[in-house]
């Protein structure tokens, strides 16, 4: 996750790049670096940590450049260092990058044995050496980038300059957004709109596959090919606190939405696709330690619990290591078995739970070893274990969690692979499968958000009842959990979460015309024990809402409603199945007038028991 920007016009480009990045800060913030022309010539400034320490170092400075690129690191591809943060430079060639260059590995070997030296960690420095090499060749910057980008797989946003061409900007988009800004004789690019929004409201916004080339009186936009495609401009008219939430009317809304680019940066610089590996650095374990492992905790509270009950699936299924779950609040009043070959994995949005910073004493006390899954850098869980996965969501603003639930799921999946990896218990063409199958998630929760137009049709239906029930089997029965609690927390329907077998004894007494039951029904080994609890349902009246797989005949003659969704891996389709019940709860809720992002008696953090 990285926050870039780009500008070139008649005004110092030095100030416009850092006011730009500190509204991009969010992003990144180990690291920071700016390049721009000074006199024909390209300065490259860049410094380890956040923001301030680049602004401390450029103080006093009096810069005339009017060109210029910017860039904020959250570390992928290499530490943080300077050598690692951005802009690259290659020859007369320079770049900012976010995103992850899937083939970097190959095509760096290529680039060694052509000569080429590499001055840093990073797939990115891959880029801009493949670009300087199409400029050897004679090729325009234009020309350069196009070939370079039809070698790259994976996903970028990228911004480009070169000393030779002095008054052009190339700008480019596959997988991680990216905006133009259209001014009076200046044209801008970033990563997100609020960063450009207080010089230009007029705004073009490029899809992935498109190229875009800037020059101060304005921008063209093409393909990969060379051919010209018509953009419209779109006037922005936000206010500044609708700048801050996207354009979305809440926050909530603008964070499911934000799903598949949280899901790709928690993913990026993690995986090795050729090997199957899984890299967290972080994690300061040892193989010796990962093959001693004989059990895997999990501790956590309200959804980060429901996060843990998945990974109990998944840790299992992956590792073949035994798997146990607990609420922080439980863990901590009782004694539970934990040895030195334990690992217990605290899982906390906010890092500052305080019943699960609780449990992480209790496991130190007890000599386990003990990891965080957690968004907040610095956080107090993470000063206190031994490893850290940060899960890169960003700034999560609503108080009823969304993406930083599914990066948990993610993070989860990332570290059975690990294990799983380290302990023998998967080979290279397992891990290789397992990450592959990871990869393709955010272009297909993309898919899933598509289909909100027809849930906030549900909502309309089903927004007055008064109980729902959700019911789930195997790995998505935590998912109705969540599912459940979502709709409570915001909307203040009561509604309760079930293993769908578990229906049959109890919760069918409270099932009639009035009762909605949303079912998770995949295809999956589970699939007909669904179909039956959904017959059982039907037979006594109630509202069937059934989220299917794509192409599912038998249930869309069965249930009064249905949602498809793309068909995963069984073990991520719990990530896809969640996304459509944040929607169906936020548009619930907005029809009773709930307040969506500060529901009533929740905070985002809960600091005391």
């Amino acid at each position: 996750m990285c926050g870039i920007v780009g500008y070139m016009g008649s005004q110092k480009v030095v100030p416009v790049l850092l006011s730009s990045l500190k509204r991009l800060e969010y992003r990144g913030y180990d690291s920071a670096g700016i390049v721009f022309l000074e006199d024909g010539h390209m300065e490259v400034k860049r410094c380890v940590g956040k923001l301030s320490q680049l602004e401390t170092r450029l103080a006093g400075q009096s810069y005339k450049g009017t060109i210029g690129l910017g860039h904020t690191r959250w570390a992928t591809h290499g530490r943080p260092s300077e050598e690692n943060a951005h802009p690259h430079r290659a020859e007369s060639v320079a770049i900012v990058h976010n995103g992850i260059v899937e083939n970097y590995l190959s095509l760096k070997k290529h680039l060694m044995a052509a000569g080429v030296r590499f001055k840093s960690e990073t797939d990115t420095e891959v880029m801009v050496q493949l670009i300087a090499q199409y400029k050897k060749k004679g090729h325009s910057l234009e020309e350069a980038v196009r070939h370079a980008l039809k070698e790259v797989q994976g996903s970028y946003a990228i911004g480009v300059i070169s000393e030779e061409e002095p008054g052009l900007l190339i700008a480019a988009r596959n997988g991680c957004p990216l905006v133009l800004g259209i001014g009076q004789d200046e044209t801008f690019m970033a990563s997100d709109i609020t960063a450009i929004l207080p010089y230009t409201r007029e705004m073009i916004l490029l899809e992935d596959g498109e190229m875009a080339v800037l020059r101060s009186k304005g921008a063209e936009v093409k393909n990969l090919k060379g051919k010209r495609i018509a953009k419209d401009t779109s006037t922005i008219t936000w206010s500044a606190g609708m700048a801050e939430k996207g354009g979305y009317p809440h926050f909530m809304l603008k964070e499911i939405h934000e799903q598949p680019r949280a899901i790709l940066d928690t993913i990026r610089g993690r995986t090795g696709l050729d090997s199957g590996d899984v890299h967290l650095e972080e994690l300061k374990l040892t193989r010796r330690d990962f093959s001693r492992l004989q059990k895997i905790m999990l501790v956590a509270c309200g959804t980060s619990w429901h996060a843990a009950l998945v990974g109990k699936y998944l840790l299992e299924e992956i590792t073949r290591l035994p798997v146990e779950v607990d609420i922080s609040s439980e863990f901590r009043y009782r004694d539970p078995l934990l040895e030195a070959n334990h690992l217990v994995v605290a899982i906390t949005q906010s890092g500052e739970t305080a019943d699960t910073l609780a449990a992480v004493k209790l496991a130190k006390h007890k000599k386990s070893k003990v990891f965080a899954i957690s968004n907040v850098v610095g956080s107090s869980v993470t000063r206190m274990v031994q490893g850290v996965i940060y899960t890169h969501a960003g700034p999560e603003i609503g108080v009823a969690s969304t993406k930083a639930f599914t990066t948990q799921l993610v993070a989860l999946y990332l570290l059975g692979i690990l294990i799983g990896k380290r302990r023998g218990a998967l080979d290279r063409k397992e891990g290789v499968s397992l990450l592959n199958d990871l990869v393709k998630i955010p272009h297909l929760a993309e898919r899933v958000l598509k289909r909100e137009e027809e849930i906030k049709a549900l909502a309309q239906k089903f927004y007055q009842h008064r109980d729902f029930l959700y019911l789930g089997r195997g790995i998505h029965y935590p998912i109705a959990l969540e599912g459940a609690l979502k709709l409570k927390e915001i909307s203040y329907i009561h509604a309760e979460g079930y293993p769908a077998g578990e229906m049959k004894h109890g919760p069918i007494a409270l099932i009639d015309k009035q009762m909605p039951v949303v079912v998770l029904a995949p295809r999956d080994k589970v699939y007909e024990k669904t179909v039956s609890n959904v017959m059982e349902v039907k037979a006594r009246e109630g509202k069937v809402i059934a989220l299917v797989t794509e192409g599912d005949q038998e249930l869309s003659g069965k249930a009064d409603e249905v949602i498809e969704l793309p068909t995963a891996s069984p073990l991520l389709m719990p990530i896809l199945m969640t996304i459509p019940l944040q929607l169906l709860a936020y548009h619930i809720a907005v029809l009773r007038g709930c307040d969506v992002d500060q529901p009533r008696n929740l905070a985002k953090s809960v600091t005391v028991e």
